[in-house]
């Protein structure tokens, strides 16, 4: 198996197939072996689990992977790197790669055709660029088990924070609700060619089986969230009239005392369960017109 951590054997090897690193693609390639070894191993694959991996790159979490998985399905956007996967993981026969666009993939039916008996889980080293997009498919689309990704680690802080706290964001709100969040650990700007220029981290989100809360309408839910940060520092009044112009000011305040919160509470400082019932609350409001 080739050590595709190795500076010394990947250089010569990426000039040969004349490859040069895309910065639209934020393309950073791991050269520390123990970050992939760990992702897999922390992440808990196994023989029993079936993992689909974005973004490859030249394979070193690819190869950590499959040598714990049942199977790996990859999905890689850059069809230059062919000829290197091809080197670095083409000697594992429990690999699928798929030369696509992942955002343009039906990921639910994508996991269902070629993970089928395997417990799902997603892993991926992703660009900074498209973290938000790739996460909020990869979460959406309902069919893990766990999704393990190494992202910013100012992103890994705003996932996992509490609320109240600087970051704590509706971005935040989006992925608790789908799972429980865990940051396992940092990965030093060194560990990478070339090196960006912050730190990463590794965080896992343990997909909720059910939700703990009861949310009758999931868009009234996201849109109540989304008004309830669209003005930090603000009343939460002020923020739901605007995200709901048809409640108004008033409305938007008798929603509040109907919930029990006090009149100058922020949005900011609530958690997912104030969230469902002030969403619940302007649901039943919007229904009973």
């Amino acid at each position: 198996m080739i050590n595709v951590c190795d500076i010394q054997i990947m250089k010569p090897l990426l000039a040969q197939h004349g490859f040069h690193f895309s910065k639209a693609k934020g393309q950073n390639f791991l050269i520390a072996n123990w970050v992939p070894e760990r992702i897999a191993e922390d992440a808990g694959v196994d023989e029993t689990v079936g993992v689909l991996e974005i973004g490859p790159g030249i394979g070193p979490l690819t190869q950590q992977l499959c040598l714990r998985a049942g199977k790996v399905c990859a999905v890689e956007l850059d069809k230059r790197l062919e000829p290197i996967l091809d080197l670095t993981v083409g000697e594992f026969s429990n690999l699928e790669i798929v030369w696509d666009d992942v955002l343009k993939q039906n990921i639910p039916a994508l996991v269902q055709e070629k993970l089928n008996g395997l417990r799902p889980m997603a892993c991926a080293n992703l660009p900074y660029y498209i973290t938000s997009p790739i996460l909020t498919a990869l979460l959406e689309a309902e069919c893990f088990e766990a999704v393990t990704v190494m992202v910013q680690k100012e992103v890994a802080l705003r996932i996992a924070a509490k609320p109240g706290t600087a970051d704590y964001s509706a971005f935040t709100v989006f992925c608790q609700f789908y799972g429980e969040p865990e940051i396992l650990f940092d990965v030093p700007a060194h560990c990478f060619m070339p090196q960006p220029k912050v730190t990463s981290a590794v965080v896992m989100l343990k997909i909720r089986k059910e939700l703990p809360w009861e949310i009758l309408d999931k868009a009234t839910f996201f849109r109540t969230v989304r008004a309830s940060f669209a003005m930090r520092r603000k009343k939460l009044q002020n923020g739901l009239a605007a995200g709901f112009p048809e409640l108004g000011k008033e409305g938007a305040g008798q929603v509040i005392a109907s919930c029990g919160l006090p009149e100058n509470v922020r949005g900011e400082t609530l958690n997912i369960a104030q969230f469902a019932d002030l969403s619940n609350e302007i649901f039943r409001r919007k229904h009973s017109d």
